[in-house]
């Protein structure tokens, strides 16, 4: 059976990346910021803005090129997939990430703000 696990986003990168190394290869992370506008329904119920903020991680050769020219305030559109992520924190207590791994980015240019 088919199963696909793909990622669309176009939005602004919320801080400056940040970048480690795992066996000397770098791991780039940052957020990235989607804005949904505020609407009012046919009802006439208005639904406010809202923003929904992703974890990015990017590896490799994308790596080096995002930790270049990905900074905070950069309208970015990235293709990649859904990754969650368990783990223990010092109290045993179980944690979960969900992070989108890039696989394809592209930038869009400043973000006006």
């Amino acid at each position: 059976q088919m199963s696909v696990n793909k990622v669309i986003l176009l939005g602004v990168v919320g801080k400056d990346p940040e970048t480690r190394y795992y066996n000397e290869k770098p791991i780039v992370s940052f957020s990235l910021a989607t804005t949904e506008r505020a609407r009012t329904t046919a009802t006439g119920v208005t639904i406010p803005e809202q923003t929904e903020w992703h974890n990015i991680v990017v590896w490799g050769k994308n790596a080096e090129w995002a930790e270049n020219y990905i900074r905070k305030g950069t309208r970015l559109y990235l293709e990649g997939k859904i990754r969650t992520r368990t783990w223990e924190d010092r109290n045993a207590i179980k944690r979960y990430v969900t992070e989108i791994y890039a696989d394809t980015l592209e930038i869009l240019g400043r973000s006006q703000s």
